[in-house]
């Protein structure tokens, strides 16, 4: 599948470090240091709907660590997929009357359009559920034979080759501190991931499967849905979580540098990923697990099931510029919780005007000090309310009149642009 136009990116002097960024699963800050290469996984949208500001930000939030790998002089893989067929799609066509496929479509297209909107740094791989159906059943079919999956016998209503991924075997199976096991990510206990998992894609309540927590990976076809050939599993459609991890190996080293996503994916998305990771070849999915918090609306998290949506393409539509968007987003650090306002968005638009005011009247020499306080700021759990705040100050001595230097202004802009991905020119 395509993906959407690289955003050029201005080549600044000097060069990034290592990175402090806050492990998930370690629940610790790790030190990565500059590399010749560097990997990143981020979590895509199931395309159902409009791509909202909880999306924008945690793709916001994981650009930054790509620029800041680039800036290091670092070579990024990055990778995103999209679930282009799954419950959530086919429920949303169902009631709207239109063909899955023409749904997904048309909101990949203005996914992929908020994004280059937004200068988000477009993924090397952009991998569709759909395309990556050839390389999961292989996948599946070996799960099946290691007797690390099983195939659910039909109960009333149900077909009888659904198979589902044994978490209490593969846990059983663990043999090191560095295998995965139930919990390993998310440090939920079963009690905690029960409560949950059923509102995150699984069910729980199913009959017959070995543990409430045992997860789907390949659906048998159903009377009017759509399906593919899965070779030995039979006529059907997998799985959420093994669609990740698949195309995640194809596209990525084993492990890749950071597995990225909102903080409702580490469980049951990320921690049942890791596991198929480890039990398809005994090798960690990811070396790093960062998370984004969630954004509020009216006092509760955005989301498509409470419809509480605030949606980048209508404001685009309404006239907000993209950078103001982005600088909002910006303005809270990516792991808190934050709520979007009407008076954040406004703010954002004044910080960008003045931004752009100081241009003109950079002083002399301040726009070295700036890139590196900017990198410095990132360097550290990718700290943009500092970042912004170092911008602000050197805005604040351009607006106070204390020279003029057109080589700073267009240093300081680049900066900005390369690091922050907002554009001041």
């Amino acid at each position: 599948m395509k993906t959407w136009r690289q955003t050029p990116v201005p080549q600044l002097p000097g060069a990034s470090g290592s990175v402090r960024l806050y492990d998930s699963r370690l629940r610790d800050m790790v030190e990565i240091p500059a590399a010749a290469e560097r990997s990143l996984y981020v979590c895509g949208i199931t395309p159902y709907d409009a791509t909202h500001l909880g999306h924008a930000s945690t793709y916001v939030a994981f650009d930054l660590l790509n620029r800041l790998w680039r800036d290091a002089g670092s070579t990024v893989t990055y990778v995103q997929n999209t679930t282009d067929v799954d419950d959530p799609l086919l429920e949303r066509a169902d009631a709207t009357g239109v063909d899955w496929r023409t749904l997904a479509h048309g909101q990949i297209a203005l996914f992929q359009t908020d994004m280059e909107a937004l200068r988000v740094l477009a993924p090397d791989h952009y991998i569709g559920a759909v395309e990556s159906i050839p390389w999961i059943v292989p996948e599946v079919e070996k799960l099946l034979a290691d007797g690390l999956a099983y195939t659910l016998g039909g109960s009333e209503g149900e077909p009888d080759g659904d198979v589902y991924y044994d978490v209490t075997e593969a846990t059983r199976r663990a043999d090191s501190d560095d295998a995965w096991r139930l919990g390993h990510v998310s440090h939920l206990t079963v009690a905690e991931m029960i409560e949950v998992f059923g509102d995150r894609g699984g069910d729980p309540d199913r009959p017959g499967k070995h543990s409430p927590l045992d997860p789907i990976l390949w659906r048998e076809a159903r009377l009017g849905e759509p399906h593919w050939d899965g070779g030995t599993l039979g006529p059907g459609r997998p799985g959420w979580h093994i669609e990740c991890t698949v195309i995640a190996r194809r596209f990525l080293p084993a492990p890749f540098t950071v597995q990225g996503g909102g903080s409702d994916l580490a469980f049951p998305h990320h921690e049942m990923g890791a596991g198929h990771a480890w039990s398809m070849d005994h090798t960690p999915l990811a070396r790093h697990f960062a998370h984004t918090g969630m954004v509020g609306l009216d006092g509760e998290k955005m989301s498509k099931s409470r419809g509480n949506l605030v949606i980048v393409s209508k404001l685009r539509a309404a006239g907000v510029e993209p950078a103001a968007i982005r600088l909002a987003i910006l303005a809270n650090h990516y792991r808190s919780d934050w709520e979007w306002t009407q008076e954040l968005l406004d703010g954002s638009a004044a910080r960008l005007a003045r931004w752009r005011e100081a241009l003109a009247r950079a002083v002399p020499g301040s726009a070295e000090p700036l890139l590196s306080e900017l990198r410095t700021a990132l360097a550290d759990d990718l700290d943009a309310p500092r970042a912004l705040a170092a911008v602000d100050k050197w805005a604040e001595d351009a607006a106070a009149g204390r020279g003029e230097s057109a080589h700073d202004g267009a240093l300081a802009a680049d900066a900005v642009d390369a690091l922050l991905g907002v554009a001041l020119r």
